[in-house]
């Protein structure tokens, strides 16, 4: 058991370490990196908005799909930059949990948004005759606002246990505030909050591999019974989702291990790759694989762009 617990006002971070004059290059780097992040995001976002040919659910999902992505690289990035040019890597405690608290609920909104995107594709190609008639515009306003409260109580939950937490220590070894790094600092019994964080995670997981498992395997079975053009309208919807919810996934995975398993042996490059991967990809991977693969919003995009209609 630990003893000697203390107030801990702030904690240090010593993943980051000195770069010279390169943290202005990696500063410019991560900065142009956000700046993308940001415009892509914002102007789907504006396109899906004011464009009324696109406010369908899939569309609609994708919004709140591109506002998460907002909200989880705001909740990063900035504190990215900041410590970059630091030259004292810590931050206050109530701060981490602010980042904390933000981090992941972005992770719990992108993941059950992607599945009820899975069955919104799963209404639209199986079911086509009646997808109008299920998947009405309260009955997506009502999906939505699930995903988001249930982040919210579920984030708020997992908080409420690793707040009050008398701490021995004050070393997160990563480059941003992580829960279960709070937890691992813990002077005594950390039970409770470890099994809240496997039974959370694992029915997360299980539902999420549950339902894509059967959407997709149904959605199969229509591709191969049906024409061609059902084939092709299956597969340039679904493609882009499950490259999104692979992309995630990989980063998910990279974290679990990451904070799970004893990484201390682990090049700092890599551990620091694999926290960044998991952050950054998928604000910059959703916007570009939408985009680019569904025809309706590359056509508005390109209008935006160039001033003309495509």
């Amino acid at each position: 058991m630990k003893m000697n617990s203390t107030q801990v006002l702030y904690f240090t971070l010593p993943a980051y370490f000195d770069t010279g004059v390169l943290k202005y290059l990696y500063f410019t780097i991560i900065m142009s990196l956000y700046m993308l992040i940001v415009g892509s995001n914002v102007l789907l976002i504006v396109v899906i908005c004011v464009n009324r040919s696109l406010h369908e659910p899939m569309y609609l999902f994708l919004c709140s799909l591109f506002v998460n992505e907002l909200f989880g690289s705001t909740g990063f990035f900035p504190f990215l930059l900041v410590q970059i040019l630091s030259d004292i890597h810590t931050v206050s405690a109530p701060f981490c949990f602010l980042q904390i608290f933000c981090l992941h609920f972005y992770g719990s909104v992108e993941y059950f948004t992607l599945v009820v995107m899975s069955y919104d594709r799963y209404l639209a190609i199986c079911c086509p005759l009646h997808y109008n008639k299920q998947m009405t515009f309260s009955k997506v306003a009502i999906l939505s606002v699930f995903v988001w409260l249930y982040s919210v109580f579920a984030t708020v939950v997992m908080m409420s246990l690793s707040a009050p937490l008398q701490l021995c220590g004050n070393t997160i070894n990563e480059v941003y505030c992580n829960n279960y790094a709070i937890v691992k600092l813990a002077c005594y019994d950390t039970t409770v909050n470890n099994v809240y964080g496997l039974v959370y995670m694992f029915t997360v997981i299980f539902s999420l591999i549950v339902l894509i498992l059967y959407t997709y395997v149904r959605i199969l079975r229509v591709c191969f019974s049906g024409s061609t053009q059902t084939r092709q309208k299956a597969v340039s919807t679904c493609t882009p989702h499950v490259a999104s919810l692979l992309n995630f996934s990989f980063g998910v995975f990279f974290e679990i291990v990451q904070g799970r398993f004893d990484m201390s042996r682990a090049p700092i490059m890599l551990r620091i790759f694999l926290s960044l991967y998991f952050l950054t990809c998928q604000p910059l991977f959703n916007p570009l694989v939408y985009g680019l693969n569904l025809t309706k919003i590359r056509i508005i995009c390109k209008s935006i762009v160039f001033g003309k209609r495509m």
